[in-house]
């Protein structure tokens, strides 16, 4: 594992590249599977067709003055994202939602009869609508999604009606107030001019006054101080009308709708556009810090609590705002009421020293005549406002009309596709990254022979078919260099028997060594194969024959050593299979008759060669090995962990039977390391071209003559 771990720390791309080489099979899979979930996710999910419309809007310049020059709005994005909050407030969509009865109309799409308009509020702002804007623009585009495109495109554009006429009524109101107020105040006027004109002539006839010039003028200066008193009384009366108007106006308006006023520049305070500007800020820097940070992170904090102390200033400005309104307004109508109180002072100490009975009818006309001045400036000013009112104001403009789309624009085949691919290729390189990580078999031969201290005997490639005659000699070359190193490492010239043995079930183990026996038969030795495993036989079927009887009945004395014995099965290759004794395993009692039938077999054949089961969790594998001369120990690639391995390697060496070494089963051709010295030079050394064209002619000439195990009768054990 040292070994192992080492090779871990210190991987490089080389590797990694390896790696997705070798996985390549398991990430194309995933990869396979990622995208077809997402292509049939795709195909059921419901279809959203895209409706547009776009407008542009303008910051207000705040009153229209019909004699002064207009200057066009500038970008502002604050403004613009005071704009996208309002698109999506109730105060736009539940109108759209009255106007288009889409209770009713979501609701039977969503399978009930009808819906709270809060629930297809909050249905609008989730599934449907989306407002964007480009950047350094004053284009607002509504995008509407909904499973009907009439729908949607209805939507979309009732909402840029109903916001073109929120944004026009917004721009108006003030006017249409002043108007109002204009009107009252002129009507109340006539009827004073009325009233004092009926006065005069009542003072007429009662004084018996006729042909008097009532715009006539005196030189008197009592009378011209009157009239310059009056005249500021007028000036002054309007002012306050003004002034009160005004007052009234922003007191009505609740605390939370004043920001809008700021924004629309009717409040034209620079101290509170500032504020407004940090404010807004500082809204926009806590929207930020929330997308990254959590609730307690310190910058959160503090940067909430700055927009709060912003916002404290900010309302506190406005409330001074209204007390400036306030006191300007009192102190216009306490001007007014102390210039009346003199005025009326002056006129009781006029009529006091008249000095005839002229003075009420002069009086009198002069009030009419004063009344009806006011009138007049009223009818001018009402009127230069209906004219400033009919001025078209441009603050808004709907470019264009939302059409139901013809295509769904989600779900998005393209973007699904392309969003699968690069999750599928991530999580297949995640995957393989992962069972490398975690893969505690052996990985290459070093590892082999530094964990185990034995060393490795052959390595065997992996075939998708078995071996036959008419094979690729280089298929046969890797039992070459098996049957050489087995060789070497048993005494020469001596009869020798060894079993070859595994950890675990299904490593080869059978089809390995059934290669072996016949390579080592085809090599002039005389060699006999018994089949030991009597609890799941293989090497009857690789050869095609019988089963029983074999090894069980013999152990049980049922047969004697002939008649279990099958004769020639290939060249120089007898055989004893493993029986079909019911219930009979190989155990301790059975040990000395063993090794007696190895003895007895000794002057007959050069090679005495064991199948063994695997030697973890079955015991027959354990009595093998301690009858025989040697041990080799069989791993399949990357199949079962080291600890695994091991123990079954402390098994034999607990039963002090020789250990030959190690042969390493099923290596893929790609596998790189040092399996590739193996492996790639097997390909090398043979017969090329040459044995490629003899196996065509033999499979021309037909298969008949082809002894050994047929591909679909092979079977990994």
């Amino acid at each position: 594992m040292a070994q192992s771990s080492v090779s871990k720390d210190s991987a490089t791309l080389a590797d990694f590249l390896h790696l997705l080489r070798l996985r390549k099979a398991l990430i194309l899979l995933i990869l396979a599977l990622v995208v077809i979930t997402t292509a049939a996710v795709t195909a059921f999910m419901p279809k959203w067709f895209l409706a547009t419309t776009k407008i542009r809007v303008e910051k207000p310049e705040g009153e229209v003055r019909l004699f002064q020059a207009q200057n066009s709005g500038n970008y502002d994005p604050y403004f613009l994202q005071d704009q996208f909050k309002i698109l999506q407030s109730e105060k736009i969509l539940y109108p759209v939602i009255t106007n288009l009865d889409l209770n009713s109309r979501i609701g039977t799409m969503l399978g009930a009869n009808t819906l709270p308009s809060a629930i297809t509020f909050r249905y609008l702002l989730d599934k449907m609508v989306r407002i964007e804007s480009q950047r350094s623009s004053s284009l607002i585009e509504i995008n509407v999604y909904a499973q009907d495109p009439a729908l949607g495109a209805s939507i979309a554009n009732e909402i840029a009606r109903v916001y073109s006429e929120d944004r026009i009524a917004l721009a108006t109101s003030e006017q249409r107030e002043g108007l109002a107020k204009l009107r009252d105040e002129l009507t109340a006027q006539e009827k004073v001019v009325s009233s004092q004109r009926d006065s005069v002539e009542k003072l007429r006839k009662d004084l018996n006054i006729s042909g008097v010039d009532l715009n006539a003028r005196y030189s008197d200066m009592e009378i011209e101080t009157l009239r310059q008193m009056q005249n500021s009384l007028i000036a002054l009366s309007v002012d306050s009308i003004g002034r009160k108007t005004r007052w009234e106006r922003f007191r009505s308006i609740p605390s939370e709708d004043r920001v809008n006023l700021v924004n629309s520049e009717l409040i034209q305070d620079t101290n509170i556009q500032n504020l407004l500007q940090a404010f807004l800020l500082a809204d926009q820097t806590v929207t930020r810090l929330k997308a990254r940070l959590g609730e307690a992170h310190p910058d959160l904090i503090s940067a909430v609590e700055n927009r709060a102390k912003i916002k404290e200033q900010l309302d506190a400005q406005l409330r001074g705002y209204e007390n400036a309104l306030e006191i300007a307004y009192k102190e216009a109508d306490s001007r007014v009421n102390e210039l009346k109180q003199q005025l009326g002072q002056a006129k009781v100490d006029q009529i006091l020293s008249a000095r005839d009975r002229m003075r009420p009818f002069e009086e009198s006309a002069q009030k009419l005549d004063d009344e009806t001045r006011l009138m007049t400036t009223l009818k001018l000013t009402l009127r230069q406002r209906e004219i400033d009112f009919q001025v078209p104001k441009r603050t808004i403009e709907i470019l264009n009309t939302a059409e139901p789309a013809r295509r769904p624009s989600r779900p998005s085949w393209p973007l699904n596709i392309m969003f699968a691919v690069v999750f599928g290729v991530i999580l297949g390189v995640g995957t393989a990254v992962l069972l490398e990580y975690f893969d505690t078999s052996f990985r290459n031969v070093s590892d082999v022979e530094t964990r185990l201290k034995l060393p490795v005997l052959g390595v065997i490639p992996y075939q998708s078919e078995p071996l036959t005659e008419d094979s690729d000699p280089s298929e046969a070359e890797p039992y070459r260099v098996l049957h050489t190193n087995l060789n070497l490492a048993l005494k020469p010239g001596q009869s020798s028997s060894l079993v070859l043995f595994s950890a675990g079930p299904g490593e080869g183990k059978s089809t390995t060594l059934h290669h072996l026996v016949r390579l080592m038969g085809a090599a002039g030795e005389k060699v006999i194969l018994i089949d030991s495993d009597v609890r799941r036989p293989t090497q009857h079927h690789l050869a095609q024959r019988s089963r029983a009887p074999g090894l069980a009945e013999y152990m049980l004395n049922q047969q004697d050593l002939d008649g279990v014995i099958q004769k020639t099965i290939a060249p120089n290759l007898d055989f004893i299979p493993a029986g079909s004794a019911p219930n009979f395993t190989l155990g301790l009692l059975h040990l000395n008759r063993l090794k007696d039938l190895i003895a007895t077999l000794r002057g007959r054949y050069d090679k005495i060669v064991f199948d063994s089961p695997p030697i973890i969790g079955v015991s027959d594998a354990s009595v093998l090995a301690s009858a025989v001369d040697g041990a080799v120990l069989l791993i399949q690639h990357r199949r079962n962990p080291q600890s695994m391995v091991v123990r079954a390697q402390q098994i034999v060496e607990g039963l002090k039977t020789p250990l030959l070494g190690v042969v390493l089963n099923q290596v893929p051709l790609n596998s790189g390391d040092d399996y590739g010295y193996y492996t790639n030079n097997y390909s090398y050394y043979s017969e090329g071209s040459s044995g490629k064209k003899r196996r065509r002619s033999a499979k021309a000439k037909g298969a008949a003559n082809i002894s050994g195990p047929s591909a679909d009768k092979l079977e990994l054990k």
